[in-house]
């Protein structure tokens, strides 16, 4: 740097110092403005408090309203998001200074409408003195609330111009609560707040309505299929459909009214159980394409999870360690699936796009929600139910993934059962006619022998072709081959519904009948085995005609095991041959 100007430099360091100084200032008296009063007239039927809110902090919980009435003076807006204050541990003290116009009226409703409030005390104040004090919140009894709501709501009566105060209005609002501390607080006309009222518990109602259809219909899915992804499923809509029902105060309305264990450890169990059953349907759905280190980690998760739930419900850990709990593993299934799911996309699998398509949502909502209940997202409609839209998002999403795994899953046992018909059929078929091949007919005869009896008499004919061998001889074994896949067919066509039908190999077929009355019903059977084969066998170049030998056993008569059956028939079939051919013959034998 130039010598001549170095002596400049202490001045621009005053100069910046100074501006520093001025910018610091400025922005204490900007944080300072006190905000303006709440004005109540004919022309709204609800008005938003938060803008006219300023807060005094009482660490210790010993404020009285005196006190806090006499340090109106600290009370400072909120350096938090909109109606909320985040996870503050303290109590804090309100107030919200108020304008009435002459058509104010008198009846006002103040709601705070968030129902996982500990304790609330409302003072009307004029000047130093208190006209009305209301307590309420889910550590007091249901039956003492003002108004039996699902909300934290007061009635006010306002004065009116011809009643005499002294100092101006003012609300001072203390509240004590483990949990987050989300405060939209609204002044209402009682006909804008029950109409509100109805109209969120007519969305409650349709929510809860369509967990409930969800959760019988995954438990029914897998009482019929016994898949476990359906379970895992019923879980977790159990957990995320509780967890909506007592963060929105439907669940100490109407089902646990006034008992205090639900109300103090619902919203963690009911997080954290969700949590727990997401990560393991996670896993099952997405199944080896996560890999085995993710498959242990994500269970490893779940139950992380799990045991964190146990040690709230028994007081080990506070809401607030909840929340780390949640705010660092809570998105821990999503990210541990994620490979997975990208995995199943790129072979094509639908399933990994729905969970990508659910997670995006999921992260949106999550996001929402952790920054209403820290105190950095504003409160709205919106923002104030993101999670639970977030979550049956979820809920549709992942019954939709369920299915298509479910289906999958039922199209691979389809495959793998008519694969294993097919090699079942290959190995116990004859390939050229599909009657049954040696192994076949033994497992058929395996079940029926048992079955007979000297009434239910069982019958094996052995039947072996007459002069087929000249026939194949003279046209060849393309013609010889289309003549045994003729006869297959015409003995198919010949034999009683239950009966079997055999080929041996060569020009040997077997049929097995059961049931039969008496020797004259087999006898008969043979005989029109034989007359089968009277007229001749149409091919597709020539017509051919061979006849037929058949010799029979009956079990129990002539053997009750297959190989002592077959033994007989087979002999008959010989001593048949012996006798000219073209006949059907028993040789009596002795019972096995």
């Amino acid at each position: 740097m130039h010598p001549a100007s170095t002596p400049y430099l202490p001045l621009l360091r005053r100069l910046l110092a100074a501006l520093a100084l001025l910018l610091v200032w400025w922005s204490g008296l900007a944080g300072a403005q006190v905000p303006p009063p709440l004005v109540l007239d004919g022309r709204a039927d609800s008005v938003q408090a938060w803008p006219s809110v300023s807060l005094l902090p009482d660490p210790d919980k010993r404020l009285t309203l005196t006190d806090a009435i006499a340090k109106r003076d600290q009370f400072a807006p909120p350096a938090s998001a909109y109606a909320t204050l985040g996870m503050l541990r303290e109590a804090v003290w309100l107030r919200i200074p108020l304008q009435l116009s002459p058509d104010a009226g008198r009846d006002w409703i103040l709601d705070i409408d968030y129902s996982l409030l500990n304790r609330v005390e409302v003072y009307l104040v004029a000047g130093d003195k208190a006209l009305q004090h209301t307590v309420m919140g889910n550590a007091e009894p249901f039956a003492a609330r003002p108004l039996a709501s699902r909300s934290h709501a007061a009635p006010l009566v306002l004065p009116t111009a011809s009643d005499s105060i002294a100092g101006p209005l003012a609300l001072y609002i203390r509240v004590d609560s483990v949990g987050a501390k989300i405060l939209p607080i609204t002044l209402n006309r009682p006909a804008a707040f029950h109409a509100r009222s109805i109209n969120e518990q007519m969305l409650q109602g349709l929510l809860t309505c369509l967990g409930l259809g969800l959760l019988l219909y995954s438990l029914l899915q897998w009482l019929h299929l016994r898949e476990g992804l359906y379970l895992k499923y019923a879980v977790l809509v159990m957990f995320s459909m509780l967890f909506s029902v007592h963060f929105f105060g439907i669940g100490e309305m109407y089902l646990w009214t006034d008992i205090a264990w639900p109300e103090r450890h619902l919203a963690g169990i009911t997080s954290l159980m969700a949590a727990c059953a997401t990560a393991l349907f996670v896993e099952d759905a997405l199944g080896a394409d996560m890999g085995v280190l993710l498959r242990r980690a994500i269970r490893v998760v779940a139950g992380i999870m799990a045991l964190a739930a146990i040690a709230h419900a028994v007081d080990l850990i506070d809401i607030q360690t909840v929340g780390i709990f949640m705010s660092s593993l809570g998105l821990a299934p999503a990210l541990m699936g994620l490979p997975g799911a990208v995995a199943k996309v790129r072979r094509g699998d639908s399933v990994g796009a729905w969970f990508i398509f659910a997670w995006v949502g999921y992260f949106i909502a999550s996001a929402v929600m952790v920054g209403v209940v820290k105190g950095r997202v504003d409160v709205s409609f919106l923002s104030m139910h993101s999670f639970q839209f977030g979550a049956t998002l979820d809920m549709l999403i992942f019954l939709r993934i369920a299915v298509l795994r479910s289906t999958a899953k039922h199209m691979e046992a389809q495959l793998a059962a008519q694969e294993r018909d097919k090699l079942h059929s290959m190995a116990h078929s004859d390939p050229l006619t599909g009657l049954l091949n040696r192994r076949g007919l033994n497992e058929a005869l395996a079940a029926a022998l048992p079955r007979s009896t000297p009434d239910q008499l069982l019958a094996i004919y052995v039947l072996d072709l007459d002069q087929f061998k000249p026939v194949n001889d003279q046209y060849g074994h393309d013609v010889g081959d289309e003549l045994l896949l003729v006869v297959a067919q015409r003995l198919r066509a010949s034999v009683r519904a239950g009966d079997a039908v055999a080929r041996f190999g060569g020009d040997e077929f077997v049929v097995m009948a059961g049931g039969l009355a008496g020797e004259s019903q087999a006898h008969d059977l043979g005989h029109k085995l034989l007359e089968a084969f009277a007229a001749p066998f149409a091919l597709t170049q020539q017509t051919c005609r061979v006849g037929v030998t058949i010799g029979y056993g009956l079990a129990p008569v002539d053997g009750t095991d297959a190989t002592a059956l077959l033994k007989a028939a087979d002999a008959s079939m010989y001593a048949g041959k012996q006798e000219g051919r073209n006949l059907v013959k028993r040789v009596v034998m002795a019972a096995a």
